[in-house]
């Protein structure tokens, strides 16, 4: 009798949900990119990453929201290489779409936000890490949920303080990207109290590892390479991934290797199984097929964060959710043992960041003793007082 009425009450609760049922439409906006050379057999490339995060953020959303009268789905834009997000930008604001996972390059970002209708919108940052987004290009209507630059060195740098390896070797890649992560690994460096005591570029051309005797040539160039005075850890500047992982039980000194490869400062990495992370995990690897990457998180937390306003207002209005999603009273489980949310000085999400290996997580930054005066998160990337963002 009890099974039937709790039966009864149950349909009846759908029924009324159902009944009073409202959507809330998410745009993403995504490019076709080039996918990456493998360096080795074991390297798959993901041409859906980010794409994926999101669909898993709305299916999360939508079994959330049933319970108050609530379905999200999500409206999806691929763009070609050399397309410009503006119609895009400009189809969903005529649809009324409010929220939009911008899981774009730095330029095409600014690009979106400065689209006509996107004035209308609050776009989510989730693939460019360029500090520049977060102070003088910072833009009103832009959410960062993607780490920032000097949120993963500032990471990584106080792991290595902790451990007292206070002596880096920075080595940096020839790209723009590269440039652009060594820069915040001096600032880092600086700000927490280590030194950089030889700073070099990458200048040599290795052969392909996996070709027929490669790592000959491998073994003997990087040794030279490498040959520079004493140092605690070789910190490498390589995000583009061109040379990074051969430097691994190949440089003249034993040393480990840290940075852009090695033991990496991350959003998010596949090997992370903490702070219930492993449902997430499993979770997405049943509907991708494919373990979860930073980009997939960030596009992740990205639809989560408008699900989780929604939910917790009891409403779908998009003025009440942009104001709740950038105030002190948000707060998102993200499977990372803290509350995350949006600093209000240039819309970066606050989050601690993982120091990862490549088969099992190290640590999480912020670490033991770096404290800060609002929360220790605000001691990983751009403070308030040092913000040059001016909305």
């Amino acid at each position: 009798m009890r099974l039937m009425l709790a039966l009864a009450l149950f349909l009846l609760t759908a029924g009324l949900a159902a009944a009073g049922q409202q959507t809330m439409v998410v745009g993403y906006i995504g490019q076709q990119r080039k996918p990456a050379l493998p360096l080795g057999p074991l390297d798959e490339a993901a041409g859906d990453d980010g794409l994926q995060g999101a669909r898993l953020g709305i299916a999360d959303d939508d079994s959330t929201g049933r319970f108050v009268g609530q379905k999200f789905r999500l409206e999806e834009r691929i763009l070609k290489p050399t397309e410009a997000p503006d119609d895009a930008v400009r189809q969903f604001a005529n649809a009324g779409i409010a929220f939009v996972v911008a899981d774009l390059d730095a330029g095409q970002l600014l690009q979106a936000s400065a689209a006509p209708g996107a004035e209308r919108m609050i776009l989510f940052n989730s693939r460019a890490p360029d500090d520049e987004l977060r102070q003088q290009e910072c833009r009103k209507n832009v959410l960062h949920t993607i780490p920032s630059r000097a949120m993963l060195a500032d990471g990584l740098a106080q792991y290595l303080v902790w451990k007292r390896w206070l002596h880096w070797f920075l080595l940096v890649g020839p790209h723009k990207q590269d440039q652009a992560m060594a820069a915040a690994f001096r600032r880092a460096a600086a700000r927490f109290g280590a030194q950089i005591t030889t700073d070099q570029p990458w200048t040599f051309r290795p052969a392909n590892g996996r070709a027929d005797t490669g790592h000959v040539t491998l073994q003997s160039e990087i040794p030279a390479v490498t040959q520079v005075g004493d140092y605690d850890v070789l910190v490498v500047a390589d995000e583009a991934d061109e040379f990074g992982a051969y430097l691994e039980g190949r440089t003249a000194a034993p040393r480990s290797i840290a940075g852009t490869q090695g033991l990496v400062a991350t959003g998010w990495s596949p090997v992370n199984e903490e702070w219930g992370a492993t449902q997430l995990q499993d979770r997405f690897h049943k509907q991708a097929g494919r373990w979860m990457l930073p980009s997939d998180y960030a596009a992740w937390l990205a639809v989560r964060s408008v699900g989780e306003a929604a939910t917790r207002l009891n409403s779908l209005d998009a003025i009440s959710i942009g104001k709740y999603l950038r105030g002190e009273a948000f707060l998102l489980a993200g499977f990372k043992g803290q509350g995350l949310s949006f600093r209000p000085w240039d819309g970066q999400m606050r989050q601690p960041v993982l120091i990862a290996g490549p088969r099992v997580l190290v640590s999480s930054s912020p670490q033991p003793g770096f404290l800060h005066q609002r929360t220790p998160l605000d001691t990983l990337g751009i403070d308030r007082e040092e913000s040059t963002c001016s909305f």
